[in-house]
């Protein structure tokens, strides 16, 4: 009788005390993203150097300049630069704080700002609204177009053609005015007549800009809902409050929280192409101000130190705004 083989299983059992064999080498993870990157940039390569023009104007006139608001902490001399100019701490700040004319600046600027954010504001929403309800093609082209071309205007063509309509001197207005038996009025010069024509020449501007950004919002609207709530017998009326305005409510909190942000930033040179001896007690605002602090008296590190309050109270309001969406549950800028 014939013993079975002994197998010796000592060779090919795993034995338990043998380390494990280490796992195949595999890329580094920087490297994978690496190429993950190089690869997105390349597939999108037409879109981002369509973007590059965009992204040269704001490093060049928008985040370099941001190294210039060193000086409003430096009593600043342009002989001496800002390496050599002595540091005066928040001695601009607290007198900027502590003279009088800018409390009056401050309440110039807040009373523009808040009827242009009671008025310019929802003028475009309101447009927009109106315009949607044209079915007639041509005619809704024909005044989209007749309402957005003021935006391709400069402000000193826009204050130079109310100046020829409004002046006592021959202007179109006042001619009528004249011709029905009243008095000239002084649109230009008159402190009461200049924040109305501040506002109307603003809202003449801008709004063509902000109502193309909505009726643009207004083409995402599912037209199925509008066919549902007409069966249910809901009027145009109903519609918009109840379908139309819901859809657009997101574009509408961005473009709040971003105009937000520029409630102490009216602009230059709209008020400045409006300012005289006459009207600058209701007219002078934290722009001029800078200008008129800054180029014309020469005091470079003041100016900027009235320039980075301005810039750091739109913050605030930015993150707040923001926060304050985020926390009933809107969307907000980031």
């Amino acid at each position: 009788m014939v013993a079975d083989p002994v197998i010796d299983t000592s060779a090919t059992a795993p034995r338990l005390d043998s380390p494990e064999p280490e796992p195949a080498t595999s890329p580094a993870p920087v490297a994978r993203r690496r190429r993950g990157v190089a690869a997105t940039l390349w597939k999108h390569r037409a879109l981002y150097l369509m973007a590059l023009p965009g992204i040269v104007y704001f490093l060049l006139f928008k985040y370099l300049p941001m190294g210039g608001l060193i000086i409003s902490f430096q009593d600043y001399k342009p002989f001496l630069g800002i390496m050599g100019s002595p540091w005066v701490g928040f001695e601009h700040f607290v007198r900027l704080f502590t003279q009088d004319t800018f409390f009056m600046l401050l309440r110039n600027t807040l009373v523009l700002s808040l009827l242009l954010m009671l008025i310019s504001f929802p003028i475009p929403i309101v447009l927009a609204l109106l315009l949607n309800e044209l079915r007639g093609v041509v005619f809704k082209r024909s005044i989209q177009t007749v309402i957005y071309l003021p935006h391709f205007m400069s402000w000193v063509i826009v204050v130079s053609l109310f100046y020829v309509m409004l002046t006592t001197d021959g202007g179109a207005i006042n001619n009528l005015i004249v011709s029905l038996g009243g008095d000239p009025i002084g649109f230009l010069t008159d402190s009461e007549w200049l924040r109305p024509m501040y506002v109307f020449q603003h809202v003449w501007r801008t709004a063509g800009w902000g109502t193309i950004v909505y009726l643009a919002a207004l083409t995402a609207v599912d037209m199925a809902l509008y066919e549902a709530s007409e069966i249910d017998g809901a009027n145009r009326w109903q519609q918009t409050w109840h379908i139309t305005l819901p859809a657009i409510r997101p574009t509408i909190i961005v473009l709040f929280i971003l105009s937000i942000g520029d409630f102490l930033e009216l602009g230059f040179e709209h008020m400045f192409l409006l300012l005289n001896s006459m009207n600058r007690d209701v007219g002078e605002i934290f722009d001029t101000f800078v200008y008129t602090a800054g180029i014309q008296n020469g005091q470079l590190s003041f100016a900027t130190a009235v320039g980075l309050f301005k810039g750091l109270v739109g913050l605030v309001l930015v993150i707040g705004a923001n926060s304050l969406a985020k926390r009933f549950g809107e969307e907000g800028v980031y």
